[in-house]
């Protein structure tokens, strides 16, 4: 993938995950990605090659960190929750993908069981 299709596939990927929904509360230049009001994807829509931060569980961010150059602590996010992925094409597209699942799937175990549930009808 070059890297506009990589942020557009992103992009496409968050949006299609069950009750996401795309705002822009810090601006155009920003597309967050919310389910249930929490946000697991920021997607910054500035020059190629680009990024997406996403939500990883503390020890799998760290290990992700040691093995690809592009993905450092969340940037003005929690560091200890929140991974930067820079879209430059060294993390593999299915690693890429299994981690915004990943984010996805973080967020929604800690919502109410009356949100889970209406996600999954």
């Amino acid at each position: 993938m070059v890297h506009s299709s990589r942020r557009d596939r992103v992009i496409a990927e968050c949006g299609a995950k069950p009750g996401s929904v795309e705002d822009y509360p810090f601006g155009d230049g920003v597309a967050v990605f919310k389910v249930a009001g929490k946000m697991f994807a920021l997607v910054p829509l500035g020059p190629s090659p680009g990024s997406v931060s996403l939500k990883c569980d503390p020890d799998l961010a760290i290990d992700l960190r040691r093995q690809y150059a592009a993905i450092t602590a969340g940037y003005h996010l929690n560091k200890r929750h929140w991974n930067t992925v820079t879209l430059d094409g060294s993390v593999p597209d299915d690693e890429l993908l299994d981690l915004i699942d990943h984010s996805y799937e973080l967020v929604v175990a800690r919502l109410p069981r009356a949100e889970r549930d209406k996600l999954n009808t």
